[in-house]
């Protein structure tokens, strides 16, 4: 399976990138992610594609380990902001317990795929070549790939806001993947993010500045942990 994968790499991650995203596009349209069986075709999905990446015999070259240069990155203050803006308008509690742990599960298994796919298979297969062409379009592949959302009945401006502050937060998801050789802050974040959507209460912030925040925030940071982790290891 190891060697069939390696010599069609390209092909499995594209393919990989297709099947996520139809999946996830009809289960949202058809149970939204309050309803368990989303939470359950997502938790399938998750274990498949952890026992692949275990047959593969690849857990830590995907990054499923310990980070390294931990003393050098404070990796985990900018990932628990994007959290904190999540709050922004408060708590509010507007669904069943049952639709919260439902929402809670789809979204942890959404930050896990999706780190997998676009920081795990797609960075990993490119940055054989060329590592700043594998950020670059690691980056843009996650950010892009929230148009489908205009597919599940999203507005057109807020989903391009989305577009624009996903590109940069997946940055700096794939610079802290580079640079600490692990995926599991950018999972846990990604699924917390996710996750605590909702609970947010409501805000008058406008979509322009939250969006605007998420961008310095992102590739800020993503700057700061290039050039600090790039000077102290010299």
């Amino acid at each position: 399976m190891k060697k069939l994968f390696e010599k069609h790499e390209s092909i499995a991650c594209i393919g990989l990138i297709i099947i996520y995203v139809a999946v996830s596009s009809v289960g949202l349209n058809l149970w939204g992610t309050t309803d368990y069986r989303l939470a359950i075709v997502n938790t399938i999905f998750s274990v498949l594609v952890l026992a692949f990446v275990i047959g593969l015999k690849r857990v830590s070259f995907y990054g499923l380990r310990k980070p390294e240069h931990a003393g050098k990155c404070l990796y985990f203050i900018p990932l628990a902001l994007f959290i904190a803006l999540q709050f922004r308008g408060g708590i509010t509690i507007e669904n069943t317990p049952a639709e919260i742990i439902c929402h809670v599960i789809v979204m942890l298994n959404v930050g896990f795929l999706e780190e997998m796919i676009f920081r795990g298979f797609l960075f990993r297969m490119m940055e054989k070549t060329n590592v700043k062409s594998a950020i670059i379009v690691s980056a843009l592949t996650f950010g892009m790939g929230h148009i489908v959302n205009l597919l599940n009945g999203k507005d057109l401006i807020p989903t391009l806001m989305q577009v624009l502050y996903a590109t940069a937060i997946g940055y700096l998801l794939v610079i802290i993947f580079c640079k600490t050789k692990s995926l599991v802050p950018c999972i846990i974040m990604h699924g917390v993010f996710n996750a605590s959507s909702i609970v947010g209460g409501a805000n008058d912030w406008s979509i322009y500045l939250v969006t605007a925040i998420y961008v310095i925030i992102g590739f800020g940071y993503a700057f700061y942990i290039q050039r600090c982790i790039h000077h102290k290891n010299k």
